[in-house]
């Protein structure tokens, strides 16, 4: 005998919906099914028609039983009660009698037809012929029904169908409604994370789980088994953890020893070991999209790496578990790896040249966390390039003013990533947090030396330096005439901020953030042929506040507050046949509801010179403010980018300076000040020099019968601790930065010329083994093109004692950096027919001198320039100024990208010029000649 149907609750009340109508008055109903044990409810209403009925079902095994129980229904139920009785069981239609008969709807036991209750459950009318010998699909369809019923499927239920909304009513997976399954490995990796959903799927029975499993093998891939098997086990959150796990094992040099331990780990739920390879690559597919959505700037990155960290230091504590550290400790997705590498970096900074650093950091920065670990690997890339600056061969100053410029064109950088450095590494690591320490004392005595030598070269410039015998060095007294009234010219209108305190490697921070589309830095062109460099004034002595920013402000050596500053401001500019107008702390900040002071605002609309000074660095550093590092942003500073956006909206340049530095105190806790005789300041006093100080005198001096001592240690203070100080002899102290900018539409003022980005920088910085070049670094790459004409390079710094930049020679290069009979590359393209037949649709297009110049720049910098550094190159070659460096990359998109073909395009929001060589040579063949 067949084994006869099992009827569930729900396969019932359909059954009776689609009846009893058709029997009205019957109160038996004879079902050809056994009742399902795993059913807890026998009584329930149904609806029919317009009401509702009280059904009651019995399993019985004779007749006997099934007669008795139809008698007890009819006794017990009053006479205005038309429940109905459910009969189910194993009892054969044929033993039934008649007069039992008489009273069932239809006279006969009615037949349970899964499939077609599940068609009508889903309003089609017709089933996927697969799906009808599959008993596990259908009983659970039938008994997951949603409360609101299962959605429309149409004239036939596919199989597919029929699964993807059991998969969202049975495990979250999906919504029922949907025509499409967008289901694929990091949908069911990630359906392992959430709290329920592995154990919804155990606790399903085997026949579903074996069913679902096979079915999503088939639509996810090879790897949804052992997903699945180990959701069954309870272990589903770890399948995303081993699978990263099993990835590093297959992957290190010992991958069968590591493969027994993960048969350990993976236990009954890895059926072989030949799936384990399928299942590795599945998660490291997902993380590596996890991780991907985690280093963008979109609001959702925080909790995608908060995702993917929790997932990789699960994996990290499995693997200890198996003691499987050792042998994926150098994996390039696990934490450890990252680690592991980070300590290889480390423990290579005490070597002597940079050759180890260089290795480790690329080793490093193959890691996959790397941008995750966005904040240590920075860390991590400026101590090599410290360990680079110090492996560069000493070459000393010969006078202040090339210290001071040497200070701000290379080590004020050191500065800067001294200050990165001491802050730590956010892995709390003791071994890399010792290395970083030894690392930070060898630059700090190398800074100590720099120091020492400027302040013997300063005791004798001191006695005789003035206005009018400088010595060669920018004052900061003529900062104002030299720097300040070049941009007032002809009307023009500049805002002068002054940055109180702001030191050399403040100041190139500040700049290396300011959108290159908004502003454009200028530098005065060279008289000699030599690169122009950023502008750095030396302080009065001693460097502080009172004398230095006075004589700023007023244009001449001056002492004195606020209001001597505003009489010398506006004298100075009167002189000059201009209205001026100061502004400091407390006059510049905006009422409630405003950004700025309304008086500010008016005057920027004017035609007034207008300064400002910023007290925000000074300030900070004089509170104590703990972990004050002197790592200054933007936003960091107080009003400055509400100031620089008044500047662009009214259109004004901006000469960003300082009146005086300072240094961050280094030193650990409980060092005492240092007792001397005389002392006016923190770092200034009366009295005989003693060790790491120096007495100067002359007419820069200004206070205290024109003599001073002075400490050019950074270690010594007179009075209590503080976060910096300043009114000292080091560098840091002394070089006042002056850095001068247009906007991007804006005029450049006769006699001085643009400075690229890639020009600012020393070279130690960004010269790095992460990026394996043959060529020069972008900032030499026009500066080479421009050697083989008629004019100098524009760009590039005198090679200062830290490994800065020397003028190169001239360049013999494929790319087009040497010229031939033929020309370079460049020259050759602006001269093939292509191009000049591209030239003539394009309106205002540039000198081919100009474009040629520029591709060269860019093909001798492998392909990448800043748009400042291209409009530089051709501004070189034709003494033209490019006054708008994004228009003239556009234009020369224009110039090149024939048939939408982006042989030269602007990458990185406008950041970067790139140019596709092979494409360029492609598009205008004649060039490659």
């Amino acid at each position: 005998m067949a084994a006869r149907p099992v009827a569930g609750r729900r396969a019932v009340e359909v059954l009776l919906e689609t009846e009893l109508p058709k029997a009205p008055g019957h109160r038996l109903v004879l079902v050809d099914a056994v009742w399902d044990a795993g059913e807890k409810d026998t009584e329930f209403t149904v609806r029919v028609g317009g009401g509702h009925r009280r059904v009651v079902v019995t399993d019985q095994q004779s007749p006997l039983g099934i007669a008795d129980a139809w008698h007890h229904h009819l006794t017990q139920a009053s006479p205005d009660n038309d429940s109905v009785l459910v009969v189910t069981g194993t009892v054969p239609p044929d033993q039934l009698g008649w007069d039992l008969r008489a009273h069932a709807v239809h006279r006969h036991p009615l037949p349970v037809n899964r499939a077609e209750i599940v068609a009508q459950l889903f309003g089609a009318t017709d089933l996927d012929p697969r799906m009808l010998g599959e008993h596990w699909l259908l009983d659970a369809l039938l008994q997951a029904e949603p409360l609101d019923g299962w959605p429309r499927a149409g004239t036939v239920l596919t199989r597919d169908r029929a699964v993807r909304a059991l998969l969202a009513t049975r495990l979250g997976l999906g919504d029922t409604s949907a025509d499409t399954l967008d289901l694929d490995a990091d949908t069911l990796f990630a359906w392992t994370r959430t709290p329920a959903g592995p154990a919804l799927f155990a606790a399903l029975p085997e026949s579903e789980r074996r069913g679902l499993g096979e079915w999503l093998a088939r639509a996810v891939g090879p790897a949804a088994p052992t997903l699945l098997s180990l959701a069954a086990e309870g272990r589903g959150g770890d399948a995303l953890p081993l699978g990263a796990l099993a990835s590093a094992a297959l992957a290190s040099p010992t991958a069968e020893a590591a493969g027994f331990a993960l048969g350990t780990l993976f236990g009954q739920a890895l059926a072989s070991f030949d799936t384990l390879r399928p299942f590795a690559d599945a998660a490291t597919g997902v993380l590596t999209r996890w991780i991907a959505e985690a280093e963008g700037g979109r609001t959702q990155a925080d909790p995608a790496r908060s995702r993917v960290l929790a997932v990789l230091e699960r994996a990290d504590r499995l693997a200890a578990d198996a003691r499987l550290t050792e042998l994926v400790g150098d994996d390039r997705l696990l934490p450890s790896g990252y680690l592991g590498r980070l300590r290889t970096l480390a423990a290579s900074l005490d070597e002597p040249t940079p050759t180890a650093a260089e290795s480790a950091l690329r080793h490093l920065t193959a890691h996959q966390l790397v941008a995750l670990h966005a904040e240590s690997t920075e860390t991590a890339q400026t101590a090599v390039r410290l360990v680079r600056w110090l492996a560069a061969p000493p070459s000393p100053s010969e006078t202040v003013g090339q210290a001071v410029q040497n200070h701000l064109a290379c080590s004020g950088w050191a500065d800067l990533a001294l200050g990165v450095l001491s802050e730590g590494d956010g892995s709390r690591d003791t071994a890399v947090g010792e290395a970083y320490r030894r690392l930070i004392r060898a630059v700090r005595e190398r800074r100590a030396r720099l120091d020492q030598d400027f302040a013997d070269l300063l005791t004798a410039w001191t006695e005789t330096a003035c206005q009018q015998a400088n010595g060669g060095a920018l004052l900061i007294e003529d900062v104002l005439a030299k720097a300040a009234a070049p941009l007032a010219r002809d009307g023009g209108r500049p805002l002068i901020l002054v940055l109180d305190g702001m030191s050399a490697d403040v100041a190139v921070r500040l700049a290396g953030e300011l959108d290159p589309r908004v502003w454009t830095e200028i530098v005065p062109a060279s008289r000699n042929g030599a690169a122009p460099i950023r502008q750095a004034a030396v302080s009065m002595l001693p460097s502080v506040t009172r004398v230095s920013r006075a004589s700023l402000l007023c244009g001449k050596p001056s002492e004195g507050g606020q209001t001597a500053e505003r009489s010398g401001f506006a004298a100075f500019w009167r002189k000059r046949h201009r209205d001026a107008q100061l502004f400091h702390k407390g006059g510049y900040e905006g009422p409630p509801g405003h950004r700025l002071a309304p008086e500010l605002v008016q005057t920027l609309a004017s035609d007034d010179v207008v300064a400002v000074v910023v007290n925000t660095i000074d300030d900070a550093l004089s509170d104590g403010r703990e972990g004050t590092s002197g790592r200054w942003g933007l936003q960091d500073i107080g009003k400055l980018p509400d100031l620089l956006n008044a500047a662009r909206d009214y259109g004004r340049p901006i000469l960003l300076v300082s009146d005086h530095g300072h240094v961050i105190d280094r030193t650990e806790r409980g060092h005492e000040p240092t007792e001397a005789p005389g002392v006016r300041g923190a770092r200034w006093r009366t009295g005989a020099p003693k060790d790491g100080e120096v007495e100067l005198s002359g007419p820069r001096v200004l206070t205290d019968g024109k003599r001073v001592t002075l400490p050019w240690r950074d270690d010594l203070r007179y009075t209590a601790r503080q976060a910096g100080y300043h009114g000292g002899a080091s560098l840091a102290e002394v070089t006042v930065p002056v850095i001068t900018l247009v906007p991007s539409e804006g005029p450049v003022p006769s006699g001085w010329t643009l400075l690229a980005p890639e020009a600012t920088e020393p070279q130690w910085w960004n010269t790095s083994g992460t990026t394996e070049t043959d060529g020069p670094r972008p900032g030499e790459a026009y500066q080479s093109h421009a050697s083989a004409g008629a004019r100098p390079a524009p760009l590039g710094a005198p090679e200062n004692e830290q490994g800065g930049r020397h003028d190169t020679p001239h360049r013999q290069a494929e790319s087009g950096s040497a010229t031939s009979r033929q020309g370079t590359l460049g020259e050759r393209t602006v001269h093939s027919a292509p191009y000049k037949a591209q030239r003539e649709f394009v309106r205002l297009a540039p000198g081919d001198k100009a474009v040629a110049a520029a591709l060269d720049a860019l093909l001798a910098a492998g392909g990448k320039l800043s748009p400042g550094a291209v409009a530089a190159a051709a501004q070189a070659a034709t003494g033209k100024s490019q006054r708008n460096p994004e228009r003239f990359a556009t234009m020369l998109e224009r110039l090149l990208n024939i048939d939408g073909y982006p042989v030269l395009q602007l990458v990185e929001s406008g950041r970067t010029v790139q140019l596709d060589r092979a494409l360029l040579q492609q598009q205008f063949p004649e060039g490659t000649a």
